[in-house]
């Protein structure tokens, strides 16, 4: 029996980087790991600010469950996200390098 590393297997199962395939999985995985992160670091905002979800979701008009499912980065929307910095008095503003400097509200 033979073992195959993670990336040779990616290879025979999905395809060889470059492949359409493989394109876009690895895009699917990028956004994933980025929607995960994004939840991440809310969790740890709500955290610092001794927060439960519970008192979240009230603050965000949803409930416990939702807050939940942020957290863990599933259906994450920048009208969430924004929501969620909002109520938590986060600053949603970043510089968008060569055009100018970008708010969320």
């Amino acid at each position: 029996m033979k073992t195959y590393s993670f990336e040779e297997a990616k290879d025979l199962h999905i395809g060889k980087v470059g492949t359409p395939e493989r394109d876009e999985y690895e895009r699917e995985v990028a956004k994933a790991k980025q929607t995960f992160l994004m939840g991440e670091a809310i969790k740890e905002a709500r955290l610092s600010k001794n927060l439960t979800q519970e008192q979240l979701g009230e603050m965000i008009g949803v409930k416990k469950a939702q807050v939940s499912r942020i957290e863990r980065g599933c259906n994450l929307s920048l009208s969430t996200i924004a929501r969620v910095f909002k109520a938590m008095e986060i600053d949603a503003s970043f510089d968008v390098p060569g055009i100018a400097k970008v708010a969320l509200w």
